[in-house]
């Protein structure tokens, strides 16, 4: 029971230190006039979909950012932490930019200290200081959207991290520093 307190603390403390993170700008020209701004997303491990509106009249909203958060938790532990609401609005200019309304579909989202440990031990490719620690990355594909031309566009939005894994079918996105491999 006590973990549980725990864990609850430290979502609610990573939920406050992403509000302030989300008052950092985009890029100049980023392109977020819209009113609202909604995304769809399908976890491809647990089989979980959410559709939610994570900004409104000129704020974040907890509501659809929390739904996100549940969403992309590690599978492994169970474990939810706040993702950063920059990650959803690269998201959301990454539709925008190839024309695409629908689904993403999320490979992997929040990996707690641990799981990410395990798997860069086991020689999964996984960086020992992972973005997705941080509740900060996505890896991802769009439906009908070709690997090549996704990774280009997510490239083209000058924010945050792109990682292109063809062998693997998805694209890694992060809020970090802007930079690109693969």
């Amino acid at each position: 029971m006590r973990e549980c307190g725990t864990e609850r603390r430290r979502f609610l403390l990573g939920l406050g230190a992403l509000g302030a993170a989300a008052l950092l700008p985009l890029p100049a020209g980023a392109g977020l006039s819209a009113p609202v701004r909604r995304l769809s997303l399908y976890n491809l491990h647990s089989g979980e979909k959410v559709t939610a509106t994570f900004w409104e009249q000129g704020r974040y909203l907890d509501e659809g950012l929390g739904s996100f958060s549940r969403l992309m938790r590690d599978l492994r532990r169970d474990e939810a932490f706040p993702i950063d609401p920059r990650l959803f609005d690269q998201l959301f200019l990454l539709q925008q930019r190839l024309g695409r309304q629908g689904e993403i579909q999320v490979i992997s989202g929040y990996r707690s200290p641990r799981t990410n440990a395990l798997l860069h031990r086991q020689g999964k490719g996984v960086a020992k200081k992972s973005y997705h620690m941080l509740g900060q990355a996505i890896d991802l594909r769009l439906p009908g959207v070709p690997l090549a031309e996704l990774n280009r566009a997510a490239r083209q939005l000058g924010a945050g991290g792109v990682g292109y894994y063809p062998g693997s079918d998805f694209v890694h996105l992060d809020s970090g520093p802007v930079r690109s491999w693969g």
